[in-house]
């Protein structure tokens, strides 16, 4: 590939020399993404991410003291078959740059910029200062899960008991585990296309294959229930679906998810992972249902949520998933095997988020005012860019904005625009603001900006980028 300014992708054979020094795996190549020389902050600042090429094994000279030792440096099938999450490597480059000194605007991560509310950090403190420092049970302190119990029956009209709720290190580490439990080698996991991340790399960590199920931006990228029909199999195990959606902000109304769940209904095998993380981050007149009220579908639904995002506790680490009983039970198996209990202080700080009122309280419900108002400006500001498309979120922080009109162009010192990911490089290059490519969501005409950001800081983003797009509406082949 051609030196070009912005995140430059390469891949390379490893050496054999590299490999007996211990610089890299056998097998796969080092695809890296690297900012241009010109820019001596750039130069050492690199993300590596490793792809698997062959499932050939390599066996190495290694010198231990004075004897060689031979090593075998192949990884698990079902490792080097999982991607690395381009979020989290563009999130992390934009820091080292901030770091570096580079001013450099991060709308990557799906982080609220509020802090922790007062009464959920004083409970945290206190659980220190009391010494409640110590393991909790795997499955999480009785304490927390009646306070679900009582969330999940008040506000979502879902009625489990604390056995049928497992609390975790985060909501990912709980859909994973949901993953792993009711997945078979081979079965299917249906997954709308925009998708989260980590969804296909959770399935294929399990030996499932992931069937993408593609939206449409001029239908809100919601699910149509006649494809989701003729997309499901005998293989099929699980579906999932994220409402309000990561990255489209997109919601399901009630109507649609009863078309869904009759569908579902039709197929025995076929279980529903719905996850519920940003269903406080909501903007009427939307509303959320959570797919286990709907009639037939509690035994069949795995719901997860958590604080990160509605409480801003990202760094506070704790998820929690409910369902029926036998499989949720398989899910704190597989914890108890891996991490055990979440953290106890975190656990104490979760109850006093619950406890500020119905939905988060004012506390919570003031956080949203302000994202509203962010994601009113952002739509509103690029909706003034001719050819650029926009389905106006209804929930969680994100937009998810078709850019593919400019895909095509040629730009003199930097190369060709031709999908998300060139296009990420060139506004990180050029307007020096960091987003997230859509071909990480299976969406490559779009590209996810999060808002979670004060509106100054995107008041400036959009301005850089805006005029980092003007010489490419010259450029793009008519």
């Amino acid at each position: 590939m051609a030196a070009s300014s912005g995140i430059a992708l390469t891949s390379t054979r490893v050496a054999p020399r590299e490999l007996a020094l211990g610089l890299s795996d056998p097998g796969i190549s080092s695809a890296s993404i690297s900012f241009p020389s010109s820019n001596p902050s750039f130069r050492s600042l690199e993300i590596t991410r490793k792809v698997r090429l062959s499932k050939r094994t390599a066996v190495v000279k290694a010198m231990s003291g004075s004897h060689s030792v031979d090593v075998d440096l192949t990884l698990s099938p079902r490792v080097n078959a999982v991607k690395p999450s381009k979020t989290v490597a563009i999130t992390d480059q934009a820091t080292a740059l901030a770091q570096a000194g580079v001013p450099v605007i991060k709308l990557a991560a799906g982080e609220p910029d509020f802090d922790t509310p007062a009464p959920i950090v004083e409970a945290g403190i206190n659980a220190i200062r009391e010494g409640y420092t110590r393991y909790t049970p795997n499955s999480g302190t009785m304490e927390l899960r009646k306070a679900i119990c009582h969330k999940l029956k008040e506000e979502n009209g879902l009625s489990y008991s604390p056995n049928e709720i497992v609390v975790s290190n985060g909501a990912k580490q709980s859909i994973a585990q949901a993953v792993l439990a009711v997945c078979s080698p081979g079965d299917e996991v249906i997954i709308p296309a925009p998708y989260w991340v980590s969804y296909p790399e959770m399935a294929r960590l399990a030996d499932a294959t992931p069937v993408i199920l593609p939206t449409h931006i001029s239908e809100n990228f919601l699910m149509d229930p006649k494809i989701l029909e003729s997309t499901i199999t005998e293989k099929s195990r699980l579906l999932i679906l994220c409402s309000p959606s990561n990255p489209t902000g997109s919601v399901y109304p009630k109507k649609l998810l009863e078309e869904i769940a009759q569908i579902v209904a039709k197929h025995p095998r076929l279980l529903v992972l719905s996850d519920e993380i940003y269903e406080h981050i909501i903007y009427s007149p939307a509303t959320h249902t959570s797919f286990a009220s709907l009639p037939g579908m509690w035994e069949r639904t795995l719901t997860v949520n958590g604080f990160s995002k509605a409480f801003a506790m990202t760094g506070w680490r704790l998820g929690y998933i409910a369902g029926p009983k036998h499989f949720i039970a398989a899910c704190g198996k597989i914890q108890s095997q891996i991490t055990s209990g979440a953290s106890s202080i975190s656990q104490k700080a979760a109850v006093a988020a619950l406890g500020l009122g119905y939905a988060g309280g004012e506390t919570v419900s003031t956080m949203v005012k302000s994202f509203r108002e962010r994601r009113d400006y952002l739509v509103k500001s690029f909706g003034e860019l001719e050819g650029v498309k926009i389905a106006e979120p209804q929930g969680a922080f994100y937009l998810f904005i078709d850019f593919s009109c400019y895909y095509g162009a040629e730009v003199e010192g930097f190369g060709a625009i031709d999908g998300s990911e060139s296009l990420c490089r060139y506004l990180l290059d050029k307007s020096q603001v960091a987003m997230v490519p859509g071909d990480a969501f299976g969406e490559d005409t779009c590209i996810r900006i999060s808002y979670a950001a004060a509106l100054s800081d995107l008041q400036n983003a959009v301005e850089r980028i805006k005029k980092a797009l003007i010489p490419l509406r010259s450029a793009v082949p008519v």
